[in-house]
C-alpha cells in the first residue's frame, strides 16, 4: 500500500517552500508572484463526536469552534446526542444556534432483527435532521427488514467496518458483497484505520465502494496490524493524499470524519494535528480545506 510523508516531513517541506516564497521583493530585488489562490474543496472535513467522548456537548461546541470545524456526526454518547427525544431536540437546538451541522448519527447498534427497534433508530436520525445513519452491526439477515425503513425513511445506512475483530464486517469489501442486490441507499462507512487493519487496500476500497460510499471516519495508524499504534492524522502511514484523490475521482459527496480515538482525556493536541495536516495535504493539492 501506498504510504504518504510523515507530518514532521510534510511540514519541514511545507516550511522550506513558504521560506521560499517570504523572501521580500527588497530582499530579493525583483517583484515577487501572488501565491496561487486555492480553490474550494472537494473534501469535506468533520468530526466523529466520539472523537469528544469524555467531554460535554457544550465543551465540544466550543473546541470545534477553536478548530474551525463546523460538521458533526453526532453519537448518543455523553450528552451528545441523546436518544431521548426531549432531551434529543435540546441538543439539536444547541448545534443550530452554535452553527454546527449535524450531518450523520452514529455508529448506531442494530441488535434485533425487529420492526419497533429498527425504526426507534430512523425516528432517532429523523429528529436530528440527518441523512445518514452510521450502522454498526446490522445482521446480513437483517438488512431486508432495514431496507424498508431506508425506503420509508429515505435515510441513508452506511455500515461500518470494523476490522479484523468483527465477526460480520470486517473490511468495506465484505459489505459491499452483500448489498450489490438492496436499494441503493445502504452502503458503507469505511473507516481507514479498521479497513487497513484487515488487510484490504483502503484506496481500491474506495473506489470499489464507489457511489455506495456515504461516511468516511478518518484516523491514522503507525502500524497497519495493531489498533494500538493510533496516532494523530500524519504521524502514521496512511495515505491521506492518496484517499483524498480516490475520493475526488469517485465523486464522493459526503465528509471525511475525524475519529481520533486515542488521549481521550486530552484528545485536542492530536485533533488540532490531524485537522492541520489534512488541510496541508488539501493546500498542496490547491484546495482551500
Amino acid at each position: 500500500m501506498k504510504t504518504v510523508s510523515s507530518r514532521r516531513t510534510f511540514l519541514a517541506s511545507s516550511a522550506f517552500a513558504a521560506a521560499a516564497c517570504a523572501l521580500s521583493p527588497v530582499a530579493s530585488g525583483k517583484a515577487q508572484p501572488k501565491p496561487a489562490k486555492l480553490s474550494p474543496s472537494p473534501i469535506r472535513l468533520g468530526l466523529a463526536s466520539y472523537t469528544f467522548r469524555n467531554f460535554t456537548r457544550a465543551q465540544m461546541i466550543g473546541y470545534m469552534k477553536q478548530l474551525n470545524v463546523a460538521a458533526l456526526n453526532a453519537k448518543d454518547t455523553k450528552d451528545h446526542l441523546p436518544t431521548d427525544p426531549t432531551l434529543e431536540s435540546a441538543a439539536v437546538a444547541d448545534y443550530a444556534a452554535a452553527n454546527v451541522h449535524l450531518h450523520a448519527v452514529g455508529a448506531i447498534y442494530f441488535p434485533k432483527d425487529e420492526d419497533a427497534d429498527i425504526r426507534s433508530k430512523f425516528e432517532y436520525a429523523k429528529r436530528a435532521g440527518v441523512k445518514v445513519i452510521v450502522g454498526g452491526d446490522p445482521t446480513p439477515a437483517s438488512l431486508p427488514r432495514v431496507e424498508r425503513f431506508v425506503k420509508e425513511y429515505d435515510i441513508k445506512l452506511a455500515i461500518h467496518n470494523h476490522g479484523p475483530e468483527d465477526k460480520l464486517w470486517q473490511s468495506p469489501l465484505d459489505i459491499l458483497k452483500l448489498i450489490g442486490n438492496l436499494d441503493p441507499r445502504i452502503g458503507c462507512c469505511i473507516d481507514v484505520g479498521h479497513t487497513v487493519r484487515a488487510g484490504t487496500d483502503v484506496v481500491d476500497a474506495i473506489h470499489k465502494v464507489g457511489p455506495r460510499l456515504f461516511n468516511m471516519h478518518m484516523k491514522d495508524l503507525t502500524d497497519f496490524t495493531s489498533k494500538e499504534s493510533q496516532v494523530a492524522v500524519g504521524d502514521g502511514k496512511m495515505p491521506v493524499r492518496e484517499i483524498f484523490e480516490a475520493l475526488i475521482a469517485t465523486k464522493y459527496d459526503g465528509f471525511v470524519d475525524l475519529e481520533y480515538e486515542v488521549h481521550g482525556d486530552d484528545p485536542m493536541p492530536g485533533v488540532i494535528g490531524s485537522f492541520a495536516y489534512m488541510r496541508g495535504v488539501l493546500a498542496g493539492m490547491g484546495y482551500k480545506g
